[in-house]
């Protein structure tokens, strides 16, 4: 046995065996065949008697087996990588070398040396070499299966697969043919009865509604695939995702699962499940071709382009080759990159990626005096909550000054739409970032307004989008957990009730193109962004899908002007609905034009000077709604 284990080690620890091993092995198993089938049709003490002279004979046929060895490469593969082709080669060696012998042994009948083949026939000679074939492909198939099984054994994982149907069987034998073997599938999960009493593909089907946890354990289940045709139900299916996370199981699901079809070719490619897969949301269905026909052959001015929403605009408007694409961002190196993008996958799309400001204004009026853009997306801004509590001067000069520039110009070099991307925290907002984007809000419905009463001459249609945070976004706890992760924790979460509303970037920017390409000027089209994500169950999920032990969470308390939880609109607005179910439009109260103007300008002036309080005091006068929490600047509330 152990002599045994030694060879086994030896042989699977060699890249491969060397051709002339195996040579002399396949000549073995020859010999040994050709001696076999003389002892089934002769006795022992006949073959004894005339050893010598079959010896001989096997000799010959031998330099007739390594010809066609030899012409039909039957030693080049390896033995444990053996696929049907080297099966073929070998059954066309040996009826090759059948027919060599047999020629031979005519040849030989007529030139009187038939004498030398004491006990062969044709007939005996044609059952050792059918013999031959079948015992060395054996002995392949052989090698082959000892091989795949002690790979299986050191590296698969027990597996399940969450389907019953073309999916399942589709990740059966994806799982099969994939070397090395990662899953070693031990049966399938269904939902749609209490209990199965079929099979597939030879292995037990349970049920979600029977107790899983004991076949589990018992079966040492280490992973769960999830069928592309299950996938949705997965996805709806919480006390199933619980369980397996709980359990520690690992969650693998197929990419893209949306487009698979059963017709699929290339099988079912697979992936681990994130975070992002498994946060509550419906899926938003926008008919892109309808927005693609408004924008095809249009120039397009993006600011923020190269944030996580802006460069998300930046590659979806490109599929509809504008015209000419004007992109602007003050973060050199994410710009850089947003260059990069735009020359190897739109190398026919005019886009110019400029390094600057929204808010110098010559600098503006000197691009859209020159490129005149058709269609403006507002995504710049400062969005880091902390950081503009500390900085709200830089706040207002940024966000509030920058957007009325963009605005303006847009009106004046004759603009078809606006559409500026805000946020939830605008909503009664408790911090300066929510307070500056809601004077945003205020500052381009009222120039709306005032262009359709022709108080401001212009074309412009405003349209604004609230929504909440984007997954994977730089602002994002997701990122932030996962550097932590990396780390080996703890993960931080500033109070244990905190919730959140999340979107997928791809998503949030195909409502803002469908919202911004509809929309008749001056709605705030708000996005229904599902259900609330409580931000520390968030970060146990992490936990539980990256496989780590013993990763705390900390609970670091609210961050200046933070809120337990974001509205979506303020409790005197009420919604109304839209063109899309998933976009309504919010009923709010309007600013006079002139009024904005002159706050807005009051605003900058104190914002020039630095004095951070006075200049949120001049916030709040503009906005009576937003008071401020977990901040300094509570005190003004007081008075």
């Amino acid at each position: 046995m152990v002599l045994l284990r030694k060879i086994f080690n030896w042989y699977f620890g060699r890249n491969a065996l060397p051709y002339w091993c195996i040579i002399i092995v396949d000549l073995l198993v020859c010999f040994a065949c050709g001696f076999l089938v003389m002892l089934l049709r002769h006795t022992l003490s006949d073959v004894m008697e005339h050893g010598a002279a079959l010896t001989k004979d096997f000799l010959v046929f031998g330099a007739f087996n390594l010809i066609a060895f030899r012409l039909f490469h039957t030693y080049s593969g390896i033995l444990r990588y053996s696929q049907f082709i080297d099966l073929m080669r070998v059954l066309y060696a040996n009826a090759f070398s059948f027919l060599l012998g047999l020629g031979f042994m005519f040849i030989a009948e007529r030139c009187g040396w038939d004498n030398h083949f004491h006990l062969l026939t044709g007939r005996m000679v044609f059952i050792i070499y059918v013999c031959s074939a079948a015992a060395m492909c054996t002995l392949r198939v052989l090698i082959k299966t000892l091989f795949d099984n002690a790979l299986v054994a050191s590296t698969a994982q027990n597996a399940l697969i969450y389907g019953t149907h073309e999916g399942a069987i589709a990740m059966t034998n994806e799982a099969r043919n994939n070397k090395p073997v990662q899953f070693l599938i031990c049966g399938y999960v269904g939902d749609s009865k209490d209990f199965y009493s079929e099979r597939l593909m030879g292995k037990r089907i349970y049920s979600t509604q029977q107790d899983l946890l004991p076949i589990i354990r018992k079966k040492g289940i280490k992973a769960m695939l999830i069928s592309p045709l299950k996938h949705e139900a997965f996805l709806k299916n919480k006390d199933f995702q619980n369980m397996l996370l709980d359990e520690g199981i690992k969650i693998y699901i197929a990419q893209n699962a949306e487009q698979w079809t059963p017709q699929s070719k290339g099988g079912v490619q697979l992936r681990q499940v994130n975070i992002e897969d498994l946060l509550p949301r419906d899926e938003i269905e926008v008919d892109m071709e309808k927005v693609g026909a408004l924008l095809r052959g249009k120039k397009v001015l993006i600011t923020g382009s190269a944030g996580s929403i802006g460069s998300e605009m930046v590659r979806q408007i490109a599929i509809y080759t504008p015209a000419e694409m004007m992109l602007i961002d003050q973060a050199e190196t994410p710009q850089h990159d947003i260059r990069l993008m735009m020359q190897n996958k739109y190398p026919g799309i005019k886009a110019h990626t400029i390094v600057t400001s929204i808010c110098k204004e010559d600098r503006m009026e000197e691009i859209f005096r020159t490129f005149r853009p058709d269609y403006v997306f507002h995504a710049a801004a400062y969005k880091h909550v902390p950081m503009m509590e500390d900085n709200p001067s830089e706040s207002v000069q940024n966000n509030v000054w920058g957007t009325k520039v963009i605005a303006d110009l847009s009106v004046k070099y004759g603009v078809k739409k606006f559409v500026m991307i805000s946020t939830d925290k605008a909503v009664n907002p408790t911090n300066v970032m929510g307070c500056s984007k809601r004077i945003c809000e205020i500052y381009v419905q009222s120039l709306d307004h005032a262009i359709k009463a022709g108080q401001v001459k212009g074309v412009t249609q405003f349209v604004t989008t609230r929504f909440g945070n984007v997954l994977g976004s730089n602002g994002s706890v997701i990122p932030l957990f996962r550097k932590q992760l990396a780390k080996g924790g703890p993960l931080t979460v500033t109070h244990p009730d905190i919730i959140r509303f999340f979107m997928l970037i791809p998503e949030a920017c195909k409502l803002v193109l469908e919202a911004g390409t509809h929309g008749q000027g001056g709605e705030i089209f708000v996005f229904d962004m599902g259900e609330p994500v409580r931000i520390a169950d968030l970060a146990k999920r992490m936990i539980q899908l990256s496989g780590a032990k013993n990763v705390e969470i900390k609970y670091t308390g609210l961050r200046e002007g933070e809120k337990l939880y974001e509205e979506v609109l303020n409790e005197n607005e009420n919604t109304k609905p839209s063109f899309h179910k998933k976009i309504r439009i919010a009923e709010v109260r309007h600013y006079a034009y002139d009024d904005a103007c002159r706050q807005l300008e009051e605003m900058r002036q104190i914002a020039s000077r630095y004095d951070d309080m006075a200049t949120v005091r001049k916030m709040k006068e503009m906005v009576p709604e937003y008071v401020s929490k977990h901040s300094r600047y509570e005190v003004l509330d007081a008075k």
